[in-house]
């Protein structure tokens, strides 16, 4: 090859200058419509990313790309040609006679363009070539030998004719989009989207079927003895490779690169003659060449590309994670769903190209704001119909249950989403009978909006998920704007086109202003009773214990008081749960959800069970991962279930992570850290050739780790707990101070009358909970009392989370319901997900999940056992809300959280707590579960001797103003001489083991 030389002829330094300068301004959208030799737009003006979904077929006179040619360099026998296009540049290589094929197929369609069909496509083509047909068609010299000339000054010769010619042939518009021309460039519509990163090869190849690593399919072309060749377009990116149709434009195959992509070219491994094979985690996918050497072209530029722009992609990462850690992320997290659902709202409001959603459950007629004070606005299915309607792309994925077990109705979801707007794409995975998935589920819980902000946690979109930090128990009024905000919300109404469609306002006569239920709803239960006195919120707050210094505010009237809640300033009774989101699965599981606002349970006699979650959000790269994930199983499902393949259903591709850097949009109060994207993965839920357990190795890894405290909120079952036990054991021997704080259900979350023993399927999940912490030989606490007798209360605190209310003028009382998937180690390492502490979520092979592991990069002074500590500002944070939130420091200043492991705190306020409440809630309410059960005997004789709040009204109210927070003592005894295995015979007792670990 010879090397570039500096051009010396001034025309074709006038032509490359004059290009560059053009060049620059080209829109490819407007190619065909200028009368301008050249075309005029701002090409900085990168092309959107939304284009990938619009394809079409490459002989189509809307597939527009142009490019600038800058030289073209020569060898011997293949002309290595450079290009340049805005910011992206790559080269090709052709011989002699790719050049004259290209003149020969635009002579023949410079001749075409002259017959006058009959057809109206055809005379605007015709038109729009004939203001081009002031400079004809350049022409190609032959090329000449001669003994005149020496070999070097033929092939110089001979190289600036050809660079002549395309500079001239990309000069006229009717030839540089011809098809023809811009796959002798290796040009594509996917060549120069900014996001989808720097140029790599492209090419047709000729590409094998089947490969795909599909569990129990081993036929139809997809295995090695049934397969067929078909002719598709590669394009080869940073991160992933995919093929198109080059009929239609539509890609039909994405590629992901990771740890296991590899290029090989032998026959041995191509099992074809001149063959390429390209192996990944999800696919071994063979292409046929032409000859050896264009086999080879194509297999070492493929890999070398890669290898220079997608290096991190091709190692295994820490935790054996698909991702790689990423530094200086924004991340924040989140206490309870009610900032959560705020910030989601927003950022979703935000979007611009796509969304993606993907959760265990989805209810779309959920409120993400509330009180709901602003109509529909903020309704979940109206915000999505509204972006849709904007032209976002919104893609959901959805667990499809099993439907004599779970009672979720995603087949309703799907339904109630598709038919909001044809830009909404919905699927559900797995179909039980074809993939023999029936035991195990998707259980992540991810909102991604522009493949830049990220949501990652515990919390679905769906009914009974939104909370505060009060954790109310009743919710029987309804809201209505305060008198200092009616003027502006009235005037607001009129000029806020974004609205949702459903909404209603109305004035009532005396100049009221009140935001009503969606007129296509039915009448919620109870907001119809007579109304027997004035309502004042405090006195209504107060009377549950819920009342806090920061909750409500003083107006003039001292009856009328002010909740502040992000929306202005309210007065009325409290409506924040409407129809099916006010619940109490234990009492009763959901049913009519086709029937969103209707109430299921009566909500003047029964209250709801709160709930206590956690979730995060993260930016930029960490955002590209979670991304990356949602899109891989995106495509393996359309895969693997035939209804989905269609065109409508499109593959998504990854951004690059070199624009990951250009957040458009940001979530206020977010800290800075070092941020790495964990999931649960296989070959049923992802396609993956080998599982993926990193939320397990990082949960291992931090716990192993941590030096002072872990703090979990989860979900407990089985053998995970049992590296803080080995810790738990050395710190005793050691004499070092350590604490291990666990917070979990009370009770298991199924539907079940606890006061008859709850059922088999809450007895069955109790049974391996307990088996995990305190019964059998094998259990945490078993082990540390064999180890260090008593002493082990020292080390580990178990504890649930209880709160009460008064309903209809009865004390009522519920426990927390904790959903949360959380650890917190030393204040500096945080993990937030979907995954429990269990087999199902943990081992990799089973239930799919979703997690991130926050390191702290930025540091604040703190105290650790008395001494001076420096904190991550993210961990500190968050198990500062924690605390604060489950122990009653909100109300109460002068509980000090700030020392998680001091011998004053962990004794004298979290034991303590813990104690007095369950020990207040067990003599006024005489709840369960309780440690004094031991039994089916004892919890007749339990149940019959009534609570305070039966006998002494009076003193009950006394006792209750002694509680503090939520926290209480985990009762470990609960029916500990009972066997809670599911009895021979029962549905329970027929699934198989590992369903309930």
């Amino acid at each position: 090859m010879l090397k570039a030389s500096e051009p010396t002829s001034s025309t074709l330094q006038l032509v490359a200058n004059d290009m560059t300068d053009i060049m620059e301004k080209l829109d490819t959208h407007e190619l065909d419509l200028d009368d301008g030799l050249y075309d005029t737009v701002d090409a900085r003006e990168h092309l959107s990313f939304t284009a990938v979904y619009h394809t079409v077929g490459f002989k189509e006179p809307e597939a527009k790309v142009f490019l600038s040619l800058l030289c073209v360099q020569a060898m011997p026998a293949v002309y290595k040609i450079e290009l340049k296009h805005g910011e992206f540049t790559w080269l090709v290589k052709r011989k002699e006679k790719h050049f004259l094929d290209l003149h020969r197929e635009l002579r023949t369609y410079k001749t075409f363009m002259r017959l006058p069909l009959p057809t109206r496509s055809h005379t605007v083509k015709r038109q729009t070539a004939a203001r081009s047909e002031a400079r004809e068609m350049p022409n190609l010299p032959r090329g000449r030998g001669g003994d005149e000339l020496g070999r070097e000054e033929q092939v110089s010769s001979r190289r600036r004719q050809l660079e002549d010619y395309l500079n001239n042939l990309l000069k006229m518009r009717m030839y540089r989009n011809y098809h023809t021309t811009v796959e002798f460039i290796d040009g594509s519509q996917l060549s120069f989207i900014h996001d989808l990163g720097p140029k790599g090869l492209e090419g047709m190849v000729l590409k094998r079927s089947g490969g795909h690593r599909i569990p129990g399919l081993n036929c139809c072309g997809h295995n090695k003895m049934c397969y067929r060749w078909s002719k598709r377009w590669l394009v080869v990116k940073d991160s992933f490779l995919l093929y198109m149709k080059p009929d239609s434009g539509a890609i039909s195959f994405v590629m992901l690169v990771d740890k296991e992509f590899s290029i090989k070219m032998d026959s041995k491994d191509t099992e074809t003659k001149h063959g390429v094979r390209i192996d990944s985690l999800s696919r071994s996918l063979v292409l046929k060449c032409s000859s050896y050497r264009h086999a080879r072209w194509w297999g070492q530029s493929i890999e070398g590309f890669v290898e220079r722009h997608g290096s991190a992609f091709l190692t295994d990462h820490r935790f054996g994670s698909f991702a790689r850690q990423e530094e200086n992320i924004p991340a924040k997290w989140y206490v309870n769903g009610k900032l959560y659902m705020e910030d989601v709202a927003e950022a979703l409001e935000e979007a611009r190209e796509e969304i993606f959603i993907t959760d265990w459950w989805l209810s779309p007629e959920i409120f993400l704001k509330r009180p709901v004070v602003e109509g529909n606005r903020w309704r979940l299915d109206c915000l999505l119909k509204r972006k849709a309607q904007q032209g976002v792309h919104i893609f959901v994925m959805l667990y499809k249950e099993v439907e004599l077990a779970l009672g979720i109705n995603s087949g309703y979801s799907k339904r109630t989403l598709l038919h909001l707007h044809p830009n909404i794409k919905v699927m559900r995975h797995p179909d039980h009978v074809s993939s023999s998935v029936y035991l195990w589920a998707h259980h992540e819980k991810i909102i991604v909006i522009d493949q830049s902000v990220a949501f990652v946690g515990g919390i679905d979109l769906a009914y009974g998920r939104w909370d505060d930090r009060e954790h109310r128990l009743t919710d029987i009024g309804s809201v209505t704007l305060s008198h200092l905000e009616q003027a502006e919300a009235g005037s607001s109404s009129l000029a806020a086109p974004a609205r949702g469609p459903g909404m209603a306002s109305q004035t009532n006569g005396k100049g009221i202003f009140t935001v009503m239920d969606s007129v296509d709803q039915p009448k919620l239960k109870g907001q119809g009773r007579i109304k027997r006195t004035r309502f004042s919120i405090r006195r209504h707050l107060k009377k549950h214990g819920l009342a806090s210094a920061d909750s409500d505010s003083d107006l003039e009237d001292e009856e009328i008081r002010s909740l502040h809640t992000g929306v202005g300033e309210l007065f009325g009774k409290t409506r924040f749960w409407h129809g099916k989101d006010y619940c109490n699965f234990v009492y009763r599981d959901w049913v009519q959800l086709e029937k969103p606002f209707d109430d299921f349970i009566d909500r003047h006699t029964t209250p709801r069970m709160p709930w206590h979650d956690i979730a995060s959000v993260v930016h930029g790269k960490a955002a590209r991962d979670v991304a990356r994930h949602f899109i891989q199983r995106w495509n393996f499902t359309k895969l693997v279930k035939p209804k989905y393949r269609c065109q409508s259903y499109p593959c998504l591709l990854p951004k690059s992570h070199t624009t990951a850097g250009e957040q458009r949009y940001q979530v206020p109060n977010c800290t800075n850290a070092k941020v790495q994207i964990l999931r649960s993965a296989s070959d049923w839920s992802a396609g993956i050739k080998y599982h993926e357990e990193s939320i397990h190795n990082a949960y291992v890894h931090a716990i192993r780790n941590s030096q002072h405290f872990i703090y979990i909120e989860v979900l407990v079952k089985k053998h995970k707990l049992m590296s803080p036990l080995r810790l738990t054991g050395m710190c005793f021997r050691d004499g070092q101070k350590y604490r291990v704080y666990v917070v979990t259900p009370l009770l298991p979350g199924f539907e079940g009358d606890i006061t008859t023993g709850g059922g088999s399927a809450i007895q069955a999940v109790m049974h391996f909970n307990y088996r995990t912490m305190n019964r059998g030989d094998q259990s945490i606490i078993s082990q540390l009392k064999r180890e260090m007798g008593d002493q082990w209360m020292n080390y580990i605190s178990i504890s649930g989370l209880r709160t009460h209310a008064e309903l209809e003028g009865k004390l009522v009382t519920e426990l927390i319901y904790v959903h949360s998937k959380m650890l917190i180690a030393d204040d500096n390492t945080v993990i937030i997900g979907s995954a429990n502490i269990n087999d199902r979520s943990m081992l990799g092979k089973r239930d799919s999940e979703v997690a991130v592991i926050v390191e702290d990069s930025e540091t604040v002074t703190s105290v650790m056992d008395g001494q001076e500590y420096q904190a991550g500002k993210y961990g500190l944070q968050l198990r500062l809300e924690c605390f604060k939130t489950i122990l009653g420091a909100h109300a109460d200043p002068s509980i000090d959280v700030s020392d998680p492991i001091s011998d004053h705190f962990y004794k004298e306020i979290w034991m303590a707590t813990c104690a007095r409440n369950a020990t207040i809630y067990q003599k006024v309410f005489r709840c369960l579960p309780s440690s004094d059960v031991r039994n089916m005997l004892e919890l007749e004789g339990y149940l019959a001797k009534p609570g305070l709040d039966k006998e002494d009204l009076a003193r009950a109210h006394e006792e209750l103003k002694k509680i503090r927070g939520f926290l209480v003592q985990f009762p470990l005894q609960f029916l500990s001489e009972q066997n809670l295995l599911p009895p021979i015979g029962s549905k329970e007792a027929m699934v198989p083991m590992e369903v309930w670990t």
